[in-house]
């Protein structure tokens, strides 16, 4: 089993993605399951095969803790990795190809707490796989940018897991955007020259700076334009996926 955490600040639209993405491997015959690790959630748009609602509710923890939501949301993420023994195995005993995993809202109470990091060893680092979702209300400016690709390249080094970077709702930006934030992805000097073009401020000298640390680790990646209302760039993430993993060869798919 692949397990492919999907990752992203608040309002990239993980949920939405997942179930977008569980949909088309239906669709080709390729069996999934989905896994929500956001205990604090109120609603998800697909029916859960492992919810950590069943072991971990948010509400329980509040009073247990006598801490208000904030503060519980932290707890929640902890607990999740500290019973692990419990929830675990309902998801390591399907039979399948993929596990989709619905993180945290909130990306911080997954990505930057050690608690995750050993969830992620626990289910199995070498069967593990990123896909970082960019709002593109936050990466359509070029600073803006930059922040999104460093948030995924820190993403990347807290957990030593491959990772895929798509921009996500591509559905809402026209034509032009796409291919100028398509540009930046790809050439470093289209990005540097759109952060130069206009007055120089301490933000675009620190920008500037980020996206040469970024070139100079290998962390300056490709954006792949997904849309899970229009269904679109889901089998570019399969395609990624399988060559990380099979190199390229199809096993997942059901061709029975």
């Amino acid at each position: 089993m692949r397990y492919i955490y999907f990752i992203g600040t608040a309002g990239s639209g993980k949920s939405s993605m997942v179930q977008a993405y569980k949909e088309w491997l239906d669709n080709q015959g390729i069996d999934s399951i989905i896994v929500n690790l956001d205990p604090g959630t109120d609603f998800i748009p697909y029916e859960a095969d492992v919810d950590i609602r069943d072991w971990i509710n948010l509400g329980e923890v509040m009073k247990d803790y006598s801490l208000g939501p904030n503060g519980a949301q932290i707890v929640a993420s902890d607990l999740m990795a500290v019973n692990t023994k419990e929830w675990v195995p309902a998801v390591k005993k399907m039979e399948t190809n993929f596990a989709l995993i619905d993180t945290p809202g909130q990306m911080e109470l997954f990505a930057f707490r050690q608690s995750s990091t050993n969830l992620v060893e626990e289910l199995g680092q070498e069967d593990g796989f990123l896909v970082f979702l960019s709002d593109p209300t936050l990466a359509r400016t070029p600073n803006g940018f930059v922040s999104d690709m460093m948030l995924a390249a820190i993403t990347q080094f807290r957990f030593s897991l491959p990772i895929l970077n798509v921009l996500s709702k591509a559905d809402l930006l026209t034509e032009e955007q796409l291919e100028g934030m398509g540009n930046w992805s790809r050439d470093p000097y289209a990005l540097y020259n759109a952060l130069t073009e206009r007055e120089m401020s301490s933000q675009s000298v620190m920008s500037i700076e980020f996206l040469k640390a970024m070139e100079n680790v290998g962390m300056y990646k490709e954006l792949t334009p997904v849309s899970s209302e229009q269904g679109t760039g889901m089998e570019d993430i399969y395609n990624t996926i399988q060559q990380y993993f099979e190199g390229g060869e199809d096993l997942g798919r059901n061709v029975s």
